[in-house]
């Protein structure tokens, strides 16, 4: 197992040997730089876990050499070292990006206490990304996408319950398509025994004479038509995993059932008086809203408490714009794959249809549109004129009436209707200039005549990316 690298930036050797004395006796290995320059070349060939940096150093300072880390990308948490009188410059330095500060005079336990904390940091984020990286791989059942801080909640939530005991019951809500049994899989197929049962049931479409025989199961004749006995799903997952998709959909009746069932860790088979223990995990997910439907007497306020003991939220596409174009290219390369298809390039003006879809269907519809597009393509470049008509023309121009009232605003004041209409102009202009301009940020702003930090402003108010508007080629 390699070493944890930790870099100390100080001129001052004491400190140094200080530091190096402290992290040795631990077990880490220890590098150390006089000033800022030695900081960006160590960084560069060490590639530390942690680096602590004196904001006072000769040459280059720390704030500046903290400055060109950022600027190159770097995550590496940083903890600057200051005297009590440069505290003003301690917090200019968090503001860039340092992940904390000490001050002097040194005190070791909280150095010990920065140190563990940065590192238990550092080592949950390699975990996401590993997992985000299994996650996304095309050849599992399980892809899921997205790079969007949204979904990096995801990503840990996931991590987090899939070592949690089988009792735990984890409830998944998000909007239809969004992938809520892609996460319930994931779930199941991270935990650390994945080889065991995954049953899955969709409360929504299973009738409701169906549902009490199909989980809990039955005994010859406790019904017309029951010619055999039969194991339920809740038996049949053994140690494994029950997945009650829709769960929102599901009669008062039968979720009056399933609470006992929850609640007592067994069960009878239709027409039985023998008591079956129950031992699988339950992992339910909605489209619902399930506090409005209990204020409507929809669902039962004591089930929702037990299923929801562990909730995972997943967002909608349109809140994370970001993944539109990750997504995007993965489901190109899946269904290029698929379909026996080389796509070398994708115009600029498909991807800025894409970008402005709000994707009712979330993921599940970019996905359809994809395989549709593939499978359209004739040649090896995705263009605008392969999509679908109705979404061709879903994207609202300047002079579209709908745009200007889609928010029904006449109910509001003037300046309130003012202020909904000039986001909604701004937003249009600054995508519109940035597909113009192919994502190209100093030529949108030479178009629209204003200096670049406005353009970067704005594109940061309405959360857009502009690598959305850049021409790919694959």
């Amino acid at each position: 197992m390699n070493k944890v690298k930790i870099l100390i930036a100080d001129d001052d050797k004491n400190i140094q040997f200080a530091f190096q004395r402290a992290f040795e006796s631990k077990g880490y290995s220890v590098f150390t730089a006089n000033n800022g320059i030695e900081v960006i070349r160590l960084t560069e060939k060490e590639n530390p876990s942690l680096i602590f940096m004196d904001i006072s150093m000769p040459k280059m300072n720390g704030l500046a050499a903290l400055e060109i880390l950022k600027q190159k990308g770097s995550d590496i948490p940083v903890v600057i070292i200051t005297g009590i009188g440069t505290m003003k410059t301690a917090v200019s330095a968090i503001q860039l990006g340092a992940y904390e500060y000490i001050t002097k005079p040194l005190d070791i336990d909280k150095i010990y206490v920065v140190t563990q904390r940065a590192l238990e940091m550092v080592s949950l984020r390699e975990e996401i990304i590993g997992l985000r990286a299994k996650l996304a791989e095309p050849s599992s059942d399980y892809e899921i996408i997205g790079n969007h801080e949204s979904m990096q909640e995801v990503y840990k939530k996931i991590g987090a319950v899939s070592t949690t005991p089988n009792f735990t019951n984890i409830l998944i809500t998000g909007e239809s398509g969004t992938g809520k049994e892609l996460v319930a899989r994931a779930i199941h197929a991270n935990s650390p025994d994945k080889d065991i049962p995954f049953i899955a049931i969709n409360c929504a479409v299973m009738p409701e004479n169906l549902i009490e025989s199909e989980l809990f199961g039955h005994e010859k004749g406790a019904f017309t038509g029951a010619i055999d006995n039969k194991d339920g799903k809740f038996e049949a997952a053994g140690n494994g995993v029950i997945f009650l998709d829709e769960i929102g959909d599901m009669s008062l009746d039968m979720q009056k059932k399933l609470l006992r069932v929850l609640q007592e860790r067994e069960f009878y088979r239709v027409g039985s008086n023998s008591l079956i223990p129950v031992k699988a995990r339950f992992i339910t997910a909605t489209n619902k809203n399930l506090e409005n439907q209990i204020k409507k007497e929809k669902f039962r306020q004591d089930l929702f408490y037990r299923l929801n003991v562990m909730h995972i939220s997943i967002p909608p596409l349109r809140e994370r714009g970001e993944d539109i174009l990750l997504l995007f290219h993965h489901f190109v390369h899946k269904y290029s794959m698929r379909f026996k298809k080389e796509i070398r390039a994708i115009s600029p003006d498909l991807i800025n249809i894409l970008n402005q879809h709000n994707y009712p269907g979330n993921v599940r519809e970019l996905e359809n549109i994809v395989e549709r597009v593939i499978l359209m393509c004739m040649g090896d470049v995705l263009t605008q004129s392969l999509l679908p008509e109705n979404l061709k023309h879903s994207v609202l121009s300047f002079d579209t009436p709908q745009f200007i009232w889609a928010e029904n605003i006449l109910p509001l004041h003037l300046n309130d209707a003012r202020k909904i209409f000039n986001d909604k102009f701004e937003e249009q202009y600054i995508k519109e200039l940035l597909n113009a301009s192919e994502g190209n940020v100093v030529k949108a702003a030479k178009m629209a005549d204003v200096d670049k930090r406005t353009i970067q402003r704005l594109i940061k108010k309405y959360d857009i990316s502009k690598n959305l508007f850049k021409s790919m080629d694959l």
